[in-house]
């Protein structure tokens, strides 16, 4: 009963999570975007992956504040979602949009710094101590890549720039029920929040303070759920967590690769996964090891397997990209498959 009412609870909290992220916190971050007239892929990675990772940032901050079994939900969250950003939102982008057409240059640009994040984050995870040295050199590496967006930017001509968004289904039945359920939930938010177009500063204040406070709910009830079912906690949020928090970004990078622009769709999986490393983990281990212990302690018997994922996957997706700068179907339905061999794997060797 405990386990049902913990599953229950995760299933809500994610799916308010995703209406604030994506109806308040996003929004805001678009008209940011289009004050600045950044670059549809400079957006995409940079102002698109901030805003779709919140949520993992909340949720790493929060299990490592807590501390004790929660800090490695935090943890496990974030390699998950980096997980299921790389092989679920690329692959399936492929596949709605048939191809993926990409612009070489700044794929080249997103996946070296995804590559240093990666080898960042094994070399802090090896001993299983972070230091204070440590975080700092993850913040400064997310530093030098918005620099190196920045000189992008005015390297290359604006172009209109969306953030995109999950489209809004028009259909009976289910959907309709939880589009019902969207606009009560949106609307309720909306007395606080106001109109995020017109008050984008608050909005995003008051969306940051509703993800931090969902975040909280998400890390408690991921342990009691882990301790109901017997298994780490780590497993919960390497799936459940990571590819609940990821879904709304999946469903908006399906829909602009649909749109044709896959350059945005990728720049948004791997931006994401920049971001989730370099300040979902640097941050928050930032501010524990600043304020409330010298060290961090990370359990790394159930993550090390999970980061070498991220390294093959990675160099996986260069090789696709790089047939012709044309991502297929085909290449798309072998990442999927991967992540579900990962899921698999992840659950049996618990």
């Amino acid at each position: 009963m405990v386990a049902v009412v913990s599953l229950l609870v995760i299933v809500a909290a994610t799916y308010i999570l995703a209406v604030v992220t994506d109806k308040f916190f996003i929004v805001s971050l678009d008209v940011v975007a289009s004050r600045l007239r950044m670059p549809s892929d400079v957006a995409g990675a940079s102002l698109m992956a901030i805003g779709s990772s919140a949520p993992e940032l909340c949720i790493a901050m929060v299990a490592v504040i807590l501390g004790g079994r929660h800090s490695d939900v935090g943890i496990g969250t974030i390699v998950g979602s980096a997980i299921f950003n790389i092989l679920v939102i690329t692959g399936a982008s492929a596949l709605v949009a048939g191809q993926l057409t990409v612009q070489a240059n700044s794929v080249r640009r997103d996946i070296f710094f995804y590559l240093v994040s990666v080898g960042l984050l094994l070399v802090v995870f090896w001993d299983g101590t972070i230091l204070l040295w440590e975080a700092l050199l993850l913040l400064a590496t997310y530093v030098v890549y918005l620099f190196i967006l920045w000189r992008w930017g005015n390297n290359n001509p604006y172009d209109e720039t969306e953030i995109p968004h999950p489209p809004q289904v028009e259909e009976e039945g289910s959907n309709s029920i939880l589009k019902s359920i969207n606009q009560i939930i949106s609307r309720v938010i909306g007395i606080v929040a106001r109109d995020p177009e017109k008050n984008f500063v608050w909005a995003l204040v008051i969306s940051i303070a509703l993800i931090a406070g969902i975040s909280y709910i998400l890390v408690e009830a991921a342990v009691i759920l882990a301790e109901a079912i017997n298994i780490p906690p780590v497993i919960v949020s390497l799936t459940i967590l990571a590819a609940g928090t990821s879904a709304p970004d999946m469903i908006a990078s399906m829909s602009v690769a649909r749109d044709g622009r896959g350059g945005m769709a990728v720049a948004n999986a791997v931006g994401s996964n920049i971001f989730d490393i370099l300040i979902g983990l640097g941050l928050p281990w930032l501010v524990t090891i600043s304020f409330i212990e010298p060290t961090v302690s990370v359990g790394t018997d159930d993550l090390l397997v999970s980061v070498f994922l991220l390294s093959g996957t990675v160099l996986l997706l260069y090789a696709f990209l790089f047939t012709g700068r044309v991502f297929k179907r085909a290449e798309g339905s072998v990442l999927i498959l991967a992540y579900v061999a990962y899921v698999v794997y992840a659950v049996l060797t618990s």
